[in-house]
């Protein structure tokens, strides 16, 4: 079902290029073969109650993307150009989540994944704190993959979905920049995909974290793809003309 709801979006969408003022060079995308890619927007990241929140980070950083966010699914939605969402969590029994995770990611007594918290079990699917926030809801016929764990390409059918509809240019926001968003972009690369991160369209809870992770990837003339700002993606959409 998700790769004919991509496929049929492909079909519907543009078919010329646009220039794009990048990092560390300018970036010609071909709009028919690119997507707008949002990581992780969820609940428990997001908002009040939620994992990271409870943690101590200052969740008013994940938050301050929701605006760009915004700005670029409108723009790509008017275009009729695919979008695809991702949520981190595992299954009720937690059978697919590593125990090695189980164990790292326990922050001093604080809740652990699985367990109850204010928005639900804790990066479970089907609760509360897994959704979307609603300023970022999927729109009908968009692509949400579920993924069980950091990376968003292993044990999910993305790869073979974007292969299918002919998508190999990825333009990444959510949060956080230094994990989920960074990891997205490497495991992209190694698999043959180019990848834009919107630097005002992530996030991470520690500012210099999403400034390393920004500038590894436009380290050694782009060794993992190109920076771009929602404001210079949205004026080359503007701007553009079908030849």
């Amino acid at each position: 079902m998700e790769a004919a709801h991509m496929s049929a979006q492909h079909k519907a969408r543009p078919t010329h290029h646009i220039d794009v003022e990048a990092r560390p060079k300018p970036l010609r995308l071909p709009l028919h073969r690119c997507a707008l890619v949002v990581i992780d927007m969820q609940h428990q990241f997001c908002s009040p109650g939620g994992l990271s929140h409870d943690s101590g980070a200052d969740i008013g950083c994940a938050r301050r993307v929701i605006d760009p966010i915004q700005r670029l699914l409108s723009a790509f939605r008017d275009r009729g150009l695919p979008v695809i969402h991702t949520r981190e969590g595992f299954l009720p029994d937690l059978s697919d989540c590593p125990p090695s995770m189980l164990q790292r990611i326990q922050r001093n007594g604080q809740p652990l994944v699985g367990q109850m918290g204010a928005l639900g079990r804790i990066l479970v699917r089907g609760e509360p704190g897994h959704e979307i926030i609603p300023e970022l809801a999927p729109a009908p016929g968009e692509i949400i993959i579920d993924k069980p764990g950091i990376g968003t390409f292993g044990l999910t059918d993305l790869e073979s979905i974007l292969h299918r509809s002919d998508v190999d240019h990825l333009l990444v926001t959510g949060v956080t920049t230094d994990v989920c968003v960074h990891t997205f972009i490497r495991e992209a690369n190694d698999r043959g995909f180019n990848c834009v991160l919107i630097e005002d369209a992530c996030a991470s809870f520690d500012p210099e974290l999403h400034a390393a992770a920004v500038a590894m990837t436009v380290q050694q003339g782009g060794l993992f793809g190109w920076v771009a700002s929602t404001g210079t993606v949205i004026r080359a959409l503007d701007q553009s003309t079908v030849p």
